[in-house]
């Protein structure tokens, strides 16, 4: 019994160890980039497993829109999202980096990898969109980014989606990534609990366009909501 599970136990231990050598092949492309273009990357690491489930989960259930992925990189949120049950052929990515792309296009067969500039969405994607957008993920180090370049791409993404579509973004940052503006008044903004597992920790912030939207819900202002609605002790 022991020889027939030995041949099991060696693949295993090949398997784990081909997962260890990737995962190290990813950082050091990460950190290739990082060092060549800071502001374009904002971490060292590739985003955790944690907080690619948390991304794919915001995106919410199945639906037959078409997906966009702004700065997938090595693709750990492109690969939440196609286990989550996204069919790789609605998802386009949108990468900067070269040799992303070519990465990105052997990894996942069947998603559509455009190489162009976020930041510059309507023009990168001119003639890539021939679905509706039920949502779009993004994990561009925003708070690396001038306030009138982050509201200029919130404005280009929420003019391309579908009125019920949802924009979906990490941040280490305790505020939302999005600076407040005009914005404010039309689309609501959420904000997720924590994920401490990913390094450093993140929240996700997902957008939608909402009439009753308000100011941005964060995690000072749910602070003071709790403070105001707590019960006062009666005085003995």
């Amino acid at each position: 019994m022991a020889d027939d599970m030995k041949p099991s136990g060696n693949a295993e231990r090949a398997r784990s160890s081909r997962k260890r050598v990737a995962s190290l092949k990813d950082e050091a492309r990460f950190l290739k980039t990082l060092f060549e273009s800071p502001r374009l990357t904002g971490a060292v690491t590739p985003s955790g497993r944690r907080l690619a489930q948390a991304m794919a989960h915001a995106v919410g259930p199945a639906d037959d829109g078409l997906i966009i992925e702004l700065g997938p990189g090595t693709g750990p949120v492109t690969k939440a999202l196609i286990e989550s049950g996204v069919a790789p052929a609605d998802l386009l990515l949108v990468e900067y980096d070269g040799s992303f792309c070519g990465l990105l296009a052997d990894r996942f067969s069947g998603v559509q990898v455009v190489q162009g500039d976020a930041y510059a969405l309507k023009q990168t994607l001119a003639g890539h969109l021939r679905r509706p957008v039920r949502a779009i993920v993004s994990s561009l180090p925003l708070l690396n980014q001038k306030r009138e370049v982050r509201l200029a791409l919130f404005d280009d993404c929420f003019s391309l989606m579908r009125p019920d579509g949802v924009f979906v973004q990490f941040t280490y940052g305790l505020t939302s990534p999005i600076p407040p503006g005009e914005w404010t008044a039309r689309i609501s903004a959420r904000a997720s609990a924590p994920i401490w597992r990913n390094l450093p920790p993140a929240r996700v912030w997902t957008y939608r366009i909402d009439p009753d939207a308000g100011a941005p819900d964060t995690l000072l202002t749910r602070l003071r909501g709790k403070a105001t609605r707590r019960p006062k002790t009666p005085k003995q």
